[in-house]
């Protein structure tokens, strides 16, 4: 480890400017509460923080692919066993899709156990003439516009932790407990797709995975538990700076801090300045952590990030998370991939096409356009394939449920569809069948870009 990160302390971050922050209003009930969440156990472990590193060290050398996705923020109230299980499953399918085209294995990520924290453009909100604090997540507040659920209550990371606990719990037991086992297809059914062509191609998939499956089966003699069980790590955006110090620690037999409130912690755009509280937080961590790169990064912005939180190059450590935008993206990641080639570091890079393509309807709702989401991605496959680089994974915000948030897609959702059944509270996300969709589209590209 360098020398500055040798000086590190989990509270380091005290020193700096810290951006998407909340101002409590009690101290001495913040401080309890982060006392009790340093005396409670972690939540993720050491040994499955440095897996996913290693992992991530072969995503940035194209071996394995990341699929990275849930919810744009997660809710308290959604923490219900259909709720988590319905994500999972996506991801899974999506997975499955993905290693069937990729001829590759496919690490999953999911947005999950943590994501309660927001950033937001405005610290107020305004309605009929009352203002109150904007709504930055359960973690910090809560969504209804009175003046007891918008005062920051720092009971409320408790509340996180506690929610994160059983999420993790459940996404656990069902990865050992045969729900990704190819041998059950009642687990691996289309509830809701409704275009048939799509529902009949991902049926196609997964018959000719367990063909052969029973093929190696049959060969070896035995069965093949490896296939029944399937590993989730999780991660979310590293935003409420107390929570996270409150559960960075030492671990016997390792060196350094581990942030052991997830696997994978990002940095937002809107908080990633170099000279800031979250690099600075992130810098000491042991965690693999993720940056999130839009149009607004400049080549020396991302040369000091590079220097700050990769110094020592270690394989996995950087994950870039490019959100520029179909419009802009072929103008401004080369040059930023240039930057990274220049530096001689190796980082894995991920595309997230969802931010980068937000507009809002006519009549108010936030959404996003399928084939601008597709656009972006596919300029990524071949952008990073002209240059020499790889793209080693996606992040999505995407639901396993049939919400109407984003429109476009073979379902053909319309914009006057929306109103349908729009759930999310901040950003709008795929909902089940697109993002299927979205994964098989993803494999027809990586294979005509492998194929030349």
């Amino acid at each position: 480890m360098t020398q500055a990160a040798t000086e590190w302390k989990p509270d380091s971050w005290r020193t700096k400017q810290a951006t998407q922050q909340v101002v409590y209003p009690d101290e001495a009930t913040l401080e309890r509460v982060l006392a009790d969440i340093a005396k409670l156990p972690p939540l993720v472990t050491s040994w499955e923080v440095e897996s996913l590193k290693a992992k991530l060290a072969k995503a940035a050398r194209g071996e394995i692919f990341l699929l990275q996705g849930g919810d744009c923020a997660e809710s308290f109230e959604d923490c219900r066993s259909d709720a988590i299980a319905s994500k999972l499953k996506i991801l899974l399918q999506m997975s499955l899709v993905l290693v069937h085209g990729m001829r590759k294995p496919v690490v999953r990520v999911a947005r999950m156990a943590g994501q309660y924290a927001k950033p937001r453009s405005s610290n107020t909100e305004t309605r009929d003439g009352e203002t109150l604090p904007s709504y930055r997540g359960d973690l910090f507040n809560r969504h209804g516009f009175t003046s007891d659920e918008r005062v920051p209550n720092p009971e409320l990371m408790l509340r996180g932790y506690e929610r994160a606990a059983l999420t993790l719990n459940f996404m656990r037991a069902l990865g050992d407990g045969g729900f990704a086992d190819l041998h059950h297809p009642e687990n691996w059914r289309l509830s809701f797709a409704r275009n048939a062509e799509l529902g009949e191609e991902y049926q196609r998939i997964v018959a000719s995975i367990r063909e052969a499956i029973d093929f190696v089966q049959v060969v070896a003699g035995r069965s093949m538990p490896a296939m029944e069980r399937v590993d989730f790590y999780t991660s979310h955006e590293a935003l409420a700076l107390n929570y996270e110090m409150a559960q960075t620690r030492r671990v016997p037999n390792r060196d350094g801090w581990y942030n052991l409130s997830t696997h994978l912690p990002w940095i937002g755009m809107r908080t990633a300045a170099f000279e800031g509280a979250h690099v600075e937080y992130c810098r000491g961590i042991r965690n693999p952590v993720g940056v999130k790169v839009g149009p607004g990064m400049t080549a020396e912005w991302l040369e000091q990030l590079l220097d700050i939180l990769h110094p020592d190059d270690e394989p996995g450590r950087l994950v870039l998370i490019h959100r520029m935008g179909a419009s802009k993206v072929a103008e401004v990641l080369p040059p930023l991939l240039e930057v990274v080639r220049r530096s001689g570091k190796t980082v894995t890079w991920v595309s997230d096409p969802m931010h980068g393509n937000t507009e809002t309807t006519a009549n108010g709702f936030k959404t996003r356009q399928f084939d601008n989401i597709l656009s972006e991605l596919r300029q990524c496959f071949d952008i990073h394939a002209e240059l020499g680089t790889t793209l080693g994974g996606v992040h999505f915000e995407l639901t396993g449920e049939d919400v109407t948030e984003c429109v476009g897609g073979a379902g053909g959702l319309a914009p006057e569809d929306l109103e349908r059944d729009y759930r999310s509270r901040v950003d709008p996300r795929l909902n089940y069948e697109q993002s299927l969709e979205m994964a098989l589209l993803i494999a027809r590209k990586a294979r005509q870009v492998r194929e030349g």
